[in-house]
């Protein structure tokens, strides 16, 4: 647990006590300070009670004598309307911050790499993780990805923590030490939240004008994918500065001076060596071009502190992949099974429909603005879709005409009648791909619960098949 030591003996509020706000209600209360933490939801408060954290209702207190207010990421301040604990706190004048700015004033002195954009920043932070441990140093890798920064060890000067970070975290961060920052793409995400795609971009920005507490004794490396236009704009913004040394990454074309692909090789051209370093096809956990920019993004970032390039290579080679993202979970006869809950999105689900032919999507959910459009090119490698949730009838119209479906209602329904399809048609790349491109907020509590669902499911029906 962090020791925040700068709020000891100060009062502190705490809104929103999920998995990071408890973190950080934990860590106040462990330093000594006087937390007065809040949940609107009667069963966090049970559970935040439980584990000791006081409990002041933050709708009626008065906030003035608050040192801060710690607000949870998922809790808005702005748009689409302010929580109304942040406007009382922002009209008492009391500063609002996150678990990630709370971190980045006790470590200050660690190296610190950050990892951003609307997708693959799981797969990246944990490839950037799984490289540095190899290396021998001291590494602890949380944020977005899953464990509360607060709840990660310090590591002071001789580690390094490797942080996975969302515009909501950003938005809440003003003095993170960043000796790597990566910005993998930008495409439209969390728009209600930012006020729209500028409002989005400029959040993520943020990671690259942070003022730390102690200056870094290196300039900052900023990682940039420059396959989509917005990313293209901040790199060359980024490239007009003389305090930061800008990187691009790109898998669609030569990115002089950076790391990019060519026909699935990484090539290091830092140097303006083109070196090539390796072929990525042939790295099970990490298919598709999207992969193959995460896999550019952490090569850059781990030269950047120092990594070898064979080091690099070889944990590449070994890296297990992530749970949810493109996870091969069974395999029967000629049917690959394949969960991708992590797709929320349609841009993330066309990463996992450009990897597989012959495919039985499982698709659905609570839908987001939208909805597929812009998968209309990769739909003659579906067979079949199995509709699932809220976006049900939406995406039944959508498809109609381009791809047969069928109405499922529920994920259990849906594996097994793609399934059932997939032997029964026999195509030799068949693949039950889960890629739903919704969040999953309608049936399951998060991505992770209906990826293991999914997996469940799979095993069922694997271990009861009769042919």
């Amino acid at each position: 647990m962090i020791d925040l030591f700068f709020f000891k003996g100060y009062p502190v509020a705490v809104m929103g006590l999920a998995r990071s706000g408890l973190a950080a209600a934990l860590a106040l209360k462990a330093s000594g300070a006087t937390v007065w933490a809040w949940d609107d939801s009667p069963g966090r408060r049970a559970e935040a009670a439980a584990a000791g954290v006081p409990l002041v209702n933050l709708h009626e207190a008065d906030l003035g004598g608050a040192a801060a207010l710690v607000l949870a990421p998922g809790i808005p301040h702005t748009y689409p309307q302010p929580n109304p604990v942040a406007t009382r706190a922002r009209e008492a004048g009391v500063e609002i911050i996150g678990d990630i700015e709370l971190l980045a004033r006790s470590e200050h002195d660690a190296a610190w790499i950050g990892i951003t954009g609307t997708n693959g920043k799981s797969t990246t932070t944990s490839l950037i993780g799984h490289i540095l441990k190899l290396s021998g140093r001291p590494v602890a890798v949380g944020g977005n990805l899953g464990t509360p920064v607060l709840s990660l060890p310090p590591m002071g000067a001789s580690g390094t923590y490797v942080l996975e970070l969302s515009s909501y975290q950003l938005e809440q961060t003003f003095a993170a030490p960043f000796a790597v920052a990566v910005m993998l793409n930008i495409t439209p995400d969390h728009l209600d939240r930012h006020g729209g795609l500028e409002g989005y971009i400029r959040a993520k920005t943020l990671m690259f004008e942070q003022k730390p507490v102690v200056a870094p004794a290196q300039p900052l490396t900023a990682v940039i994918g420059v396959d989509d236009e917005p990313s293209r704009e901040i790199f060359r913004a980024l490239a007009r500065r003389d305090d930061l040394i800008a990187i691009p990454i790109s898998t669609e074309h030569r990115a002089a001076g950076g790391v990019y692909t060519k026909h699935g090789v990484l090539i290091d051209d830092t140097e303006s060596k083109a070196a090539e370093i390796l072929d990525l096809r042939g790295v099970a956990a990490l298919p598709g071009r999207h992969n193959w920019q995460n896999a550019c993004a952490a090569y850059a970032a781990a030269r950047a502190v120092g990594a070898h390039p064979d080091l690099i290579t070889r944990s590449i080679l070994n890296f297990p992949g992530l749970a949810h993202r493109q996870q091969r979970v069974g395999q029967l006869e000629n049917a690959l099974f394949v969960n991708d809950s992590k797709a929320t999105n349609a841009d993330a689900t066309s990463k996992a429909l450009a990897c597989y032919h012959d495919i039985y999507w499982i698709v659905g959910g609570k839908p987001k603005d939208g909805g597929l459009a812009g998968l209309e090119p990769l739909l003659g490698r579906v067979r079949h879709a199995y509709l699932i949730g809220e976006a049900s009838e939406s995406f039944a119209a959508w498809l109609e005409g381009q791809v047969q479906y069928t109405r499922c209602c529920t994920l259990d329904v849906a594996v097994r009648k793609a399934a059932e399809t997939a032997l029964a048609e026999r195509r030799a790349g068949a693949c039950v791909l889960l890629s739903p491109a919704c969040a999953s907020f309608d049936q399951f509590v998060d991505f992770e619960a209906r990826g293991a669902a999914f997996s469940g499911y799979v095993a069922d029906f694997v271990g009861n098949y009769s042919g």
